[in-house]
């Protein structure tokens, strides 16, 4: 490995730092972004009984939100349980948006890492090659020079790609992921709303 990176020379540097932080971004994303963390099931059954049985406690509200992301934007309706559904809706769009905020924090950064990747190894591919053109002499190439500069080029390329397509597979899987708990917390903070507001059991 260490001969490789001598091989593709100062260039790969750069690309080393972003797959340390690519990789690190997707074992923290695919640890945070589990539907048992986000959207747990049978949190809305257990809150809707709560509710009718014991009312709104501040209590109650912190077990909640404390609970997951989900729980937060139900808290955020609990807490206004007693004013129209219009205020509701808006104090649950509100942690909606707070939520989805979190959810799709560091998504940036690998969806940026994804993009430059293949630049950053383009841009050593065009160091390698100054090395090729820079090893021909007018007694000819200097053999070493132009074998270390074909290397940096090749090198730097493929480790470009290297980090760039998994680095795009996890962001869009990732977004997919992120707009599905959306979806989810959407529909089951409107169950929410019409339980409250009579009109639907649950």
């Amino acid at each position: 490995m260490f001969e490789i990176i001598k091989a593709a020379g100062w260039p790969i540097w750069p690309l080393l730092f972003a797959s340390i932080i690519a990789v690190a971004l997707i074992i923290e994303r695919s640890i945070t972004l589990r539907r048992s963390k986000i959207v747990p099931r049978g949190l809305l059954e257990k809150v809707v009984v709560d509710l009718r049985r014991h009312g709104v406690s501040a209590e109650m509200l912190q077990r909640v939100s404390a609970h997951s992301p989900l729980g937060k934007v139900l808290a955020a309706g609990l807490r206004n349980v007693k004013s129209p559904r219009e205020v509701m809706k808006e104090a649950i769009e509100e942690a909606g948006r707070a939520v989805v905020h979190d959810l799709e924090r560091f998504l940036t950064t690998l969806g940026t890492i994804a993009s430059i990747s293949p630049l950053m190894g383009l841009f050593g591919t065009i160091v390698g090659m100054i090395e090729i053109f820079g090893s021909q002499t007018p007694g000819g190439a200097n053999p070493q020079q132009l074998a270390h500069g074909i290397s940096v080029a090749l090198y730097n390329t493929g480790f470009g790609l290297i980090i760039a397509i998994p680095a795009m597979i996890f962001w869009r899987h990732f977004r997919a992921l992120v707009n599905s708990f959306v979806l989810d917390m959407e529909q089951q903070a409107v169950k929410l709303v019409e339980v409250v507001h009579g009109e639907r059991r649950g």
